[in-house]
Parts: structure tokens; sequence; C-alpha cells
């Protein structure tokens, strides 16, 4: 078992050696998964047979150590030697395949069930939203917000909330599902969502937007407009450049459903069809988005981001955030 243990350890460093360097995308949710199963598999192993075994051990190596007092007794002898207690310690003691296995167990099983069933922890990577996250935020998503999933098969088996325009969302990324992104919830299903001319339009409605002065992007080292803008009930603030103009990459056509899109020199419509949602970064001119590859599947959603827990290089930024 020593053996076997070592190399499923090996295994997991060179997983995560891999995932580090970027030779492969890792997927945490099935790792953490697959960590809950052997560990418990280990754990069980340790229950119902392995620390039975050794207390079975240490009781017969007692039994015998009074037996042998008993008949040296008989004899005459009275001074026995022998450590028969750190015998019994040694034989009771959990060897480190056991404890680096089962002993993780329910450590891992509560972090996997706090992460799979209510908060899951991510850190921003990119300026895509910003001024409402800057990269270097690490946030919170509510997994429960939207409703239970199945963990690594992402199923929805007990519905919560629905999903709501202005709500920050993460999600799988549909070009890889193997990939976090984190938008906001601009077009539900049934919306017609058009940004022309740098203006948003939620089926003909004009989103209401009012002007904030210049915001300092640290990432760009540049100053931006920046605007007020109401999605909903959902009041946040955006980043939007006049200089530049409404480009989707070379064939934004090539994503699922792309036939319910029109674009033109002045940007983009799209009707988000059922069970779909359309997604923008806050950070208009500096985002990949339902613009660029479509829309985000229901399937999809991870949860709803809701506070930033710590920015190691502004505190300030702890909190709550539209």
């Amino acid at each position: 078992m020593s053996s076997l243990t070592g190399a499923l350890y090996g295994a997991l460093i060179i997983y995560l050696v891999g995932w580090f360097l970027g030779y492969w995308i890792g997927n945490f949710a099935l790792l953490l998964f697959l960590l809950t199963v052997v560990t418990f598999g280990y754990w069980l192993a340790e229950t119902l047979h392995f620390r039975p075994a050794r207390l079975a051990a240490a009781s017969a190596l007692e039994t015998q150590a009074v037996s042998r007092r008993a008949e040296l007794h008989r004899l005459g002898i009275d001074k026995v030697d022998g450590d028969v207690e750190g015998a019994k310690t040694r034989l009771l003691a959990q060897p480190w395949w056991l404890d680096w296995t089962a002993g993780l167990f329910p450590v891992i099983v509560i972090v996997f069930c706090l992460r799979s069933f209510l908060f899951e922890p991510f850190k921003i990577p990119s300026g895509s939203m910003v001024p409402t996250l800057l990269v270097g935020d690490l946030i919170l998503v509510n997994k429960f917000h939207y409703g239970i999933r199945l963990p690594v098969l992402n199923r929805k088996i007990v519905a919560n909330n629905d999903v709501k325009r202005g709500d920050v969302m993460v999600f799988r990324y549909p070009v890889d599902p193997r990939m976090d992104y984190i938008k906001r919830v601009v077009g539900l299903p049934g919306d017609e969502v058009a940004y022309l001319n740098q203006r948003l339009t939620i089926n003909g409605q004009p989103v209401a937007v009012a002007g904030q002065g210049d915001f300092y992007d640290e990432e760009s080292l540049r100053y931006a407009p920046m605007f007020s803008e109401k999605l909903g009930d959902v009041e946040h603030r955006i980043l939007v450049d006049p200089k530049r103009g409404a480009y989707y990459g070379p064939d934004p056509k090539r994503f699922p459903q792309a036939e319910n899109c029109r674009y033109s020199a002045d940007g983009v419509v799209c009707k988000v069809p059922e069970g779909h949602y359309f997604t923008m970064g806050d950070n208009r001119d500096n985002s990949q988005d339902s613009r660029f590859w479509g829309f985000v599947p229901d399937e999809n959603i991870v949860g709803r981001a809701f506070m930033v827990w710590m920015n190691f290089s502004n505190l300030g930024r702890i909190g709550r955030f539209n």
C-alpha cells in the first residue's frame, strides 16, 4: 500500500506541476472530487480493517505480556525486562501512507462540500471587469444562488434564484469549458441586445448611463472615461473609450447559434436564445465577451460573484460590489 500511495502522490505532483507551468489546463473541481473519493477509500479501509488490525495486534501483545509475567512470577522471577508500552505505541501508530490519505479525508471532504455547494474563491486575472473588479482581486462566488448543481457534472438538481440583468456571474467559458470566466449579465433569454456605437440597448430601450469623470487604469497606465450604468436594479460603473471602434475579430460568427446575431461596422445586435445569457465586461473596450464568442448556456453557470475578500496590494478593495 505504501508503494501505491507513493505512486498516487507522484501522479498528483506531476499533474500540479504541469498545471502550474502551463503544460495543460487543470480541472480543480474534478481533482478535488477524485481526492475526496480516494481519501474516503483509504479512510474506510483504515476504519474497517487497518485500525482494528492494529488494535488486535496491540491487544494480543498485551495478553502475551501478561501471560509471560504470570509464568515468570510462578517461577519466582518478579523483575521482567521489555518495554511493552513502547511496543504497543509503535503497533498503534498510523503508517505515513494512511496518515497522508485517511488522515486528510475529513479536511478534504469539508473543502469539497464548501467549494461545491456554498462558496468558491477566484482570482481576477485580467482587466475585463475594471473598474468593478481589478487585477489581483480575490473574490467569493455564491455557488447556490442560482441553484444547487452536482459537482464536476454541473447539472442543476435544485433551483433557486433566477439570473438577473446586472449580475456579475462566473461561468465556464463556452469555447473551452475547462476555463472559468467572469462577466456581467446583460441579456436574458428572449432579450434583444444591441451594442451599437458603444451604446447598449436592450429590447429597444437604451440603457441609462451618466458620466463619472475619468478612471486611471493601473493595468494600461492610462485614463479612461468612466460612466455609471443601470441594468435592472443594479447600478455599476463601466469604462468606454470613444476612440475605440466596434471590432469583434475576423469572424465573430463562429459560435453556436451565431445566426441570432447581426454584425455591422457599428457593432452587434443579438437575440438571446432560450436557456442562454449574453454577458459583457465592464471594461467595454478591453473585454472578450459574448460579442466575440457568443452566448453562455445555463449549464455553464458556476455562480454569482458578490464580494472581494482580499487584495494584497490594496486592502481597501475588501467588501461587496455591484
